[in-house]
C-alpha cells in the first residue's frame, strides 16, 4: 500500500512540475543546402574562389623564382667572392619574403580574402539570419540548429538566454 502511494506521489509530482513548464519547439535548418540554393552565394563564392587562384598563382611564381636563384646560387657559390654571396644569399631571402608577405596580405586572418568574403557573403548570411528569426518567430520555434555546419545554435528567442540571470547569480548583474 506505501508503494502505491509513494508512486502515485512521485507521478502527480512529476505532472505538477511539468504542468508549469512550457513545451519548447525547435527546427533544424541545413545552411549549406540553404546557402548552396541562393545564386548571389554561389557567384559570390565563385569569385572567391578565382581572385584566390591568381593570389595562389601570383605567390607559386615568386617562390619558383626564389628556388631557381636559389639553384643558380648554389651552382656559382664556388666561384662567388664571400660578399656576392652575401649579395646572393639576401636577394634570396628578401624574394622569399615578399613571398610569405603577399601570403599573409591575401590569406592572413585580416588579409584580402578575408576583407572580400565579409563583403560578398555576409550580407547575404545575414538575410538568410533574417528570414530563420522571421520564420521563428511567425512559427513559434524556442531554438533553431544548423545541421550542415559548425554553427549549431542559429536562432534562440531571447526569453531562451539566461546569461543576466548567470550574470546576476554571479554577482555580477547590474
Amino acid at each position: 500500500m506505501r508503494r502505491i502511494v509513494l508512486i502515485l506521489m512521485v507521478v502527480a509530482g512529476a505532472f505538477m512540475s511539468t504542468g508549469n513548464m512550457a513545451a519548447q519547439r525547435y527546427a533544424f535548418v541545413d545552411m549549406e543546402y540553404i546557402m548552396s540554393n541562393i545564386p548571389a552565394y554561389e557567384a559570390a563564392q565563385e569569385q572567391l574562389d578565382q581572385q584566390s587562384q591568381r593570389w595562389e598563382q601570383d605567390i607559386q611564381t615568386i617562390y619558383a623564382e626564389v628556388e631557381e636563384l636559389y639553384k643558380k646560387y648554389q651552382k656559382e657559390s664556388v666561384f662567388l667572392s664571400a660578399e656576392m654571396k652575401t649579395q646572393r644569399e639576401n636577394e634570396i631571402i628578401d624574394l622569399e619574403n615578399k613571398a610569405k608577405k603577399l601570403q599573409r596580405q591575401y590569406f592572413g586572418p585580416e588579409g584580402e580574402l578575408m576583407k572580400r568574403q565579409q563583403s560578398l557573403i555576409q550580407p547575404i548570411q545575414e538575410k538568410v539570419s533574417v528570414a530563420i528569426r522571421e520564420i521563428a518567430d511567425r512559427e513559434g520555434y524556442d531554438a533553431i540548429f544548423d545541421m550542415a555546419g559548425n554553427m549549431g545554435v542559429v536562432y534562440v528567442k531571447p526569453r531562451q538566454n539566461i546569461s543576466d540571470e548567470v550574470l546576476k547569480e554571479l554577482g555580477l548583474a547590474n
